[in-house]
């Protein structure tokens, strides 16, 4: 590579930050264009920090998809407040996700909700803020009340509307990110999307399932971790263990004659047979653990903390 190229080439780390549910892993998912994090409607699925890696002709993006900042108390929503918190920290721009539909027509709220958002990231010198989920609003006129606010509260940094479903306005975006990163040379192969552990995307595979089976409200309830894992020719076997808070949400993710545990584990074996190429026997089983989320071994092993 010669001088004037290096010159030419960015490199640089970008956090996706925002209250839960802004819409952060879509977001990430699309700008990679390929699935690295999980994506589901419950409130703080993501509870890790999860790369994802854009590679192009003249940069290279580390993206951070960072758990939701949020107020609740516990031991859980500690470490999740701190992972996000270091995410922020370690990155060279960050992108604020605001649902921008849930204060359509209630502009009044984003001062209240924001706020704590506000006093996180406003120190930091390259902020973006992203107003997401713009396609589900169908009278667009009563988006211009809560961009108002949201110049307000985050003065001098530039607000994109962007859908991070559909994709609209996500290049604008990126091509500003862009251009707030420094000169350096790419650190990860073209091909490589991610620095997760394929176990890590399995768990995480695994437990996106379970949320979109149980219809019940399980937020934190629920983790999963990889028991097992053997590789023999090109088959891998695979045990996963779902641990739960209660009995009553064993039997929720159990479900009537083990439907739920059976469809979920199903849906997620074909899912890590693509993203490992390989052919998988997944066994999952539920254990209640009173606390879990309380507890650090656990929570360690669980990569918080």
């Amino acid at each position: 590579m010669t001088e004037d190229t290096v010159q030419n080439h960015r490199f640089g780390t970008i956090a996706l930050a925002g209250l839960p549910n802004a819409g952060k892993s879509t977001l990430l998912n699309k700008l990679v264009g390929e699935k690295v994090a999980i994506v589901t409607p419950r409130p703080q699925t993501t509870r890790n920090r999860i790369t994802g890696i854009l590679t192009g002709k003249d940069f290279q993006i580390v993206f951070l998809d960072t758990p939701g900042i949020n107020k609740a108390g516990g031991r859980l929503n500690e470490f999740l407040n701190r992972a996000a918190m270091e995410g922020l920290m370690s990155a060279d721009v960050i992108i604020i996700l605001v649902d921008i539909a849930r204060y359509a027509g209630k502009p009044h709220l984003v001062q209240k909700e924001m706020t704590l958002l506000k006093d996180k990231v406003m120190h930091f010198a390259h902020v973006l803020v992203a107003a997401n989920k713009v396609d589900i609003i169908k009278d667009k006129k009563i988006i211009l009340p809560v961009m108002k606010e949201l110049a307000i509260i985050f003065p001098g940094r530039e607000i994109f509307p962007v859908s991070a479903l559909r994709g609209d306005g996500c290049d604008a975006l990126l091509d500003k990110a862009k251009s707030l990163l420094t000169p350096g040379d790419a650190l990860y192969p073209e091909d490589q999307i991610s620095t997760l552990p394929v176990r890590f995307m399995a768990a995480e595979i695994i437990r996106e399932k379970l949320f979109m089976q149980t219809r019940q409200e399980i937020p934190y309830g629920l983790a999963v971790e990889i028991e097992y894992w053997t590789e023999q020719d090109n088959l891998v076997r695979i045990g996963a263990l779902v641990r739960v808070l209660k009995n009553s949400h064993k039997s929720i993710v159990i479900g009537k004659k083990g439907h739920v545990l059976k469809t979920a584990g199903m849906e997620a074996r074909k899912e890590i047979e693509s993203l490992i190429g390989k052919k998988v026997f997944l066994e999952t089983w539920v254990k209640v653990s009173p606390g879990w989320n309380e507890n650090r071994n656990i929570l360690s092993s669980l990569g918080l903390g």
